[in-house]
């Protein structure tokens, strides 16, 4: 009998690590699907390239996105590792970055992202890929504000971008965006 205790403990201890797995497992599938869920695409709000370093934005109502490459005209295109030939801003968050800032409405030329994007939560977009008109975009990173905030938006203006920053992404097909173009996320094109 005393043989047998260790056997049933040690049998049961392996049902309760392979209910703990499958439950796992179940749970897991379930957070694939809740990431997979949006409740509607966005639209591209605004569209802007910086054709030199610090210098002014040129605002557009389209532009080409190169494969490999980024946006036709801006200054990041074909850099480094390609992780940030364009980067996206949240138009909901041009309203939170002015408030905490004191201000009510931010040009987003003075943010320095590429897109302006409306209806979409961008950071569910993070490690994903997604569509913005006829382009492909492989989301890369998180668009984290550098110390030209400062400058940008005065003191504090670093801060008030925090968590608000936006996306970096790479061109995986390119093609035409133009502001009102839907945005998109891609079935099963996680990254």
């Amino acid at each position: 009998m005393k043989t047998t205790a260790p056997i049933t403990t040690l049998t049961n201890g392996i049902a309760s690590a392979s209910g703990r797995a499958e439950r796992r497992s179940g749970t897991e599938k379930q957070m694939e699907a809740l990431l997979r869920c949006f409740p509607r695409d966005g639209r591209v709000m605004w569209i802007g390239v910086r054709p030199q370093r610090r210098g002014e934005i040129d605002v557009r109502d389209q532009v080409e996105a190169i494969t490999d490459i980024g946006l036709a005209g801006d200054h990041y295109r074909g850099r480094s590792s390609g992780k940030r030939q364009v980067t996206l801003i949240q138009s909901e968050h041009l309203a939170v970055v002015g408030a905490l800032l004191g201000e009510e409405a931010l040009d987003p030329a003075r943010l320095r992202r590429n897109i302006v994007v409306s209806g979409v939560n961008l950071l569910a977009l993070k490690g994903r890929r997604f569509r913005i008109g006829e382009a492909l975009f492989e989301a890369s990173g998180l668009a984290h504000p550098c110390s030209r905030m400062e400058e940008e938006l005065g003191p504090g203006g670093y801060n008030a971008m925090r968590g608000h920053g936006g996306l970096t992404a790479r061109v995986v097909s390119g093609g035409v965006i133009r502001v009102g173009d839907i945005v998109s996320h891609e079935d099963d094109a996680e990254v």
